[in-house]
């Protein structure tokens, strides 16, 4: 039988502008339309930032708590994850959300740079983001940028700050941190089966590595993310249409790989989450 992947879309981000692809969903009732469309094509989790009137990135939990109602009104069943973060965000706000209580929420385990900053994670406030996300029964997604935060994700298993198994999610391909090469995918594989062995696990591409990242996933038995906080073109010559787009390129790819896109229920069970009614 086909294998379940978890389709993950990241649907607007910290970065992309709507004058970059005017598909980019930026207010509440735009990003909820633009996770439904991603859901019927194919989605069981949505990664959301939310924005400011005037782009910039937001912290206001009033937007992340209308973005996530409508999202539990119209895609049942699909999987809430709030990103913590760190640009264009004060660090005492970017888990000011959680008491929400999403299904899961974004963990950068360690600093690295970015192309034009440093997104800065000092260990205190890992932990005390870690503390707070077991205090509301919220789920990491352990966030590798750079090879050392794989190994500082297994050292918060061993203090009790992150439930065993973790779901960690590679992040490949941004300039001044980890490259989007397969030899460096294939080791932090391996890797993760050392560290954490009981560990689920996805990888995103970013920018023109995103399908290339997708289909290692798929051929790998990882799970896939995608969108448009990635990346705005389905092709190298044009712009995405929307987020779903993003999604039915992976979902009508599966079979070549022996994978079907996983159900929210599944999905669920996969990354040991409470079911909804």
């Amino acid at each position: 039988m086909a294998q379940p992947v978890i389709i993950t879309v990241a649907i607007t981000g910290a970065v992309p502008k709507k004058k970059d692809n005017p598909a980019v969903p930026v207010t509440p009732s735009e990003q909820i339309e633009s996770t439904h469309q991603a859901f019927e094509a194919g989605a069981a989790l949505v990664h959301i930032h939310v924005r400011n009137p005037d782009e910039s990135s937001g912290s206001d939990p009033e937007l992340f708590g209308r973005v996530q109602e409508g999202v539990r009104k119209h895609c049942p069943g699909m999987i809430v994850q709030f990103s913590t973060g760190g640009r264009g965000r004060e660090p005492a706000k970017r888990g000011a959300m959680l008491y929400l209580k999403p299904d899961m929420a974004s963990l950068a385990t360690g600093s690295v740079n970015f192309p034009a900053n440093v997104y800065e994670n000092p260990p205190d406030f890992v932990e005390g983001l870690a503390k707070t996300m077991l205090e509301y029964d919220v789920k990491p997604e352990v966030e590798v940028f750079d090879l050392a935060m794989l190994y500082n994700a297994a050292g918060l298993v061993k203090k009790g700050l992150l439930k065993d198994p973790p779901h960690v999610q590679f992040v490949m391909g941004v300039p001044n941190a980890m490259p989007a090469r397969r030899s460096i995918f294939d080791f932090l594989r391996k890797e993760l089966k050392e560290v954490m062995p009981r560990a689920t696990w996805v990888a995103a591409g970013v920018g023109r590595h995103q399908w290339e990242v997708n289909q290692w996933c798929l051929e790998t038995g990882g799970h896939c993310r995608t969108g448009l906080e990635d990346n705005l073109r389905i092709e190298p010559d044009r712009l995405a249409a929307s987020n779903a787009e993003l999604v039915k390129k992976i979902a009508d790819n599966c079979a070549r790989f022996g994978r079907r896109p996983a159900t929210p229920a599944e999905a669920r069970s996969i990354l040991g989450l409470r079911q909804t009614v």
